[in-house]
């Protein structure tokens, strides 16, 4: 089957951002994505691409920005929507507030979205989508030609332990620390086209992948391939999907500049005649078990030999790697939050820290509630002080 792929005008940015819906007395998810989003009219009912989307769970709504050429650009567009949205949900006595999953809100008394695409996915898959109750962000960057939007996204497939470790957010799963960095990332990655993506060689191998899962019935479209990094084809942009709910506008920032430097850098490489690293499969999926299980503390794979360093000196190494890059795309200071969470702690670590120093889980959501409102990391000692 041919897929036709619209090339973008260079390394454009598109954010997805899952954010929750909080009950302000309870702390526990609420329900009430569908009022929120008729509150909101002008915002969710944009034609094809609304700024504010149901997702799955009606604890979720999902905000989305217009093209943006730079990472500032697509962060005022965000900033810009939840100004909007906060003024609707602090009406109904809700907070805001993105992590990979609520510390104590129990997956069981979710209620799905009206829509009919995911009442068929939960009749398809079950148990397993009746499970996500998670929240990620996910980030679109443009590819100018076809022919490079494999080989990126094989080269990209090295640094998902980099993506979901800096971003890890999703300890605590129903009241119960999980021993995981991410449980988002078990908890999604096990739908049947969810994980790592297929390692292919071209374009080509692409499309008569997708041509045997269709004629297979293993999906009914190609948008239901959920890898952590994919092509998208109706974008013309690689969608890197591996990152979990991330609590602040900064932190969402790091990962839009990260993205657009890595897919400029293969980009440019590509433009020279090189040819692009392929890590081996087994390389790919170990170390996103790595991150998934350490975060930042994770051992990684560095060569298809078994060779191994610590994730937060590759982070290091790659964070000046990618400077250059970053400063000419106007992303340099969103890149430098990455060496700020590796000082301060990812949101995992901010989170347990709370528990360390006696908060409850519902601190623990009280300080997610104010870092998304303040775009600032807060600890236990400042959850009594800071509004919601």
């Amino acid at each position: 089957m041919a897929i036709d792929f619209n090339p973008s005008r260079g390394a454009t940015l598109g954010v997805e951002w899952e954010l929750q819906l909080i009950d302000t007395e309870t702390m526990h998810l609420r329900q009430d994505a569908r009022e929120v989003l008729a509150a909101l009219p002008s915002l969710s009912e944009g034609g094809d691409n609304p700024k504010i989307r149901h997702e799955l769970m009606e604890s979720t709504v999902e905000i989305v920005t217009d093209i943006s050429h730079t990472v500032g650009e697509a962060k005022a567009d965000l900033a810009a929507t939840v100004k909007e949205l906060r003024a609707a949900t602090a009406a109904r006595g809700l907070a805001l507030a993105c992590t990979g999953t609520h510390p104590i809100s129990d997956w069981r008394d979710a209620v799905m979205a009206p829509i009919q695409r995911y009442a068929e996915l939960i009749e398809q898959m079950q148990w397993l989508a009746r499970r996500i109750q998670t929240f990620g962000v996910h980030v679109h960057v443009g590819v100018r030609n076809v022919d490079k939007a494999i080989p990126i996204v094989n080269a990209l497939s090295a640094y998902l332990p980099h993506f979901l470790a800096l971003t890890a957010s999703s300890p605590f799963w129903s009241g119960s620390d999980t021993g995981l960095a991410s449980s988002r990332a078990v908890v999604f990655g096990q739908l049947p086209t969810a994980g790592p993506p297929h390692l292919l060689d071209d374009w080509a191998a692409f499309e008569d992948y997708m041509d045997t899962l269709l004629r297979a019935g293993t999906i009914r479209s190609i948008k239901e391939v959920w890898w952590d990094i994919r092509p998208h084809p109706d974008f013309g942009t690689i969608e890197i999907r591996m990152f979990d709910g991330i609590p602040t506008l900064r932190e969402v920032g790091m990962a839009a500049a990260l993205c657009q430097s890595l897919v400029t850098l293969f980009d440019q490489q590509l433009d020279r005649g090189y040819t692009l690293p392929r890590p081996a499969a087994w390389v790919v999926r170990d170390n996103k078990w790595r991150a998934t299980r350490y975060g930042l503390d994770a051992i990684v794979i560095t060569d298809d030999t078994g060779n191994t360093a610590p994730l937060r000196d590759d982070l290091y190494e790659l964070i000046r790697e990618l400077e250059p890059v970053a400063d000419r795309l106007g992303c340099a200071e969103e890149l430098k939050v990455a060496g700020e969470v590796l000082e301060h702690g990812a949101p995992y670590e901010r989170q347990r820290a709370i528990r360390a120093e006696g908060g409850t889980l519902e601190n623990v959501v009280q300080a997610a509630i104010a870092e998304f409102a303040e775009d600032r990391f807060v600890t236990l000692g400042e959850v009594a002080h800071v509004g919601t």
